[in-house]
């Protein structure tokens, strides 16, 4: 059915709520954020300075050391929770006993919010009275401090945004498989096809957009990660979790340098538009 005259507008009518709220939430603050990146401001005076802010952040060893930090842990975090996601999907999605209470658990996570999963595994992470120390005591293993050496904080921080994050995306995935028809995995079944030969040969490939959305989607709020390293690790010890979405906090709030925070935000906006370029190229080329 073709649209005419006025109800051309109507699918217009009902984006316009939406689009209002990015151009508001997204957009604005975006802008603002390229302007500031180009101003100084002193005792609330502000004064153009171009690229001196970029210039300044460049120079800076500790700005460097927080971008590869964050560039290593989107490498091993963003393929690590797709990867299990989907695994976990594969497994919710098998006609078995109890499938129904399985997915209800695994669904926990979801409604938790960061704060309170950050809390939570901080208590179970705490070096002297934590639960996950206790039960290695008990069994004769040496407290690990997970939260506070720079050998095993980021890692830490990880599991526990990965506890989170997997069972998020597994419901997209799950919701794909759950949509794949009946027929194919039948039809696949008749013509002698295992298990592992149908899930490499038919469910994978049939949720190669899926896979797309959530790698992407996992990337970009991996690269915005703000809230675990700030309330257990303040970025320690030794900046070994000072992710750049913290760094930029620390600049702007601790510090009051706005323009160098801004700055640092338009490197993390170009990064990540750089990195979902590539995954976007990778999955083309695959094709």
């Amino acid at each position: 059915m073709t649209l005419t005259g006025r109800e051309r507008w109507i699918p217009y009518l009902f984006l316009a709520p939406v689009s209002a709220l990015l151009v508001i939430f997204r957009l604005l603050p975006a802008l603002f954020g390229m302007r500031e990146s180009l101003y100084s401001s002193f005792l609330g005076v502000e004064r153009f300075v171009g690229f001196d802010n970029f210039a300044f952040i460049f120079a800076d060893p500790i700005f460097w050391d927080s971008v590869s930090l964050t560039l290593i842990f989107s490498v091993i975090i963003n393929p690590l929770q797709t990867a299990l996601a989907l695994a976990l999907a594969l497994l919710a999605n098998q006609a078995i006993r109890g499938a129904s209470l399985l997915r209800s658990v695994w669904l926990l996570p979801v409604a938790v919010s960061i704060n309170v999963t950050v809390l939570i595994w901080g208590l179970m992470l705490d070096t002297d009275g934590g639960i996950i120390n206790g039960i290695l005591q008990h069994l004769a293993v040496d407290p690990v401090p997970w939260l506070t050496s720079p050998t095993t904080a980021l890692g830490s921080i990880m599991v526990l945004i990965s506890w989170k994050g997997v069972f998020f995306w597994m419901i997209f995935f799950l919701a794909a498989l759950q949509a794949i028809p009946k027929a194919i995995e039948d039809a696949a079944a008749i013509d002698g096809a295992s298990t592992w030969q149908s899930i490499i040969r038919i469910k994978v490939p049939m949720l190669r957009n899926v896979i797309l959305f959530v790698l992407v989607a996992d990337t970009v709020i991996n690269f915005l990660q703000f809230a675990p390293p700030l309330i257990l690790t303040q970025g320690g010890p030794l900046n070994s979790t000072n992710l750049l979405m913290h760094e930029v906090y620390r600049r702007g709030f601790l510090f009051g340098d706005l323009g160098s925070s801004s700055a640092m935000t338009m490197v993390l906006l170009g990064i990540v538009l750089t990195v979902v370029t590539v995954e976007f190229a990778l999955f083309r080329r695959g094709r």
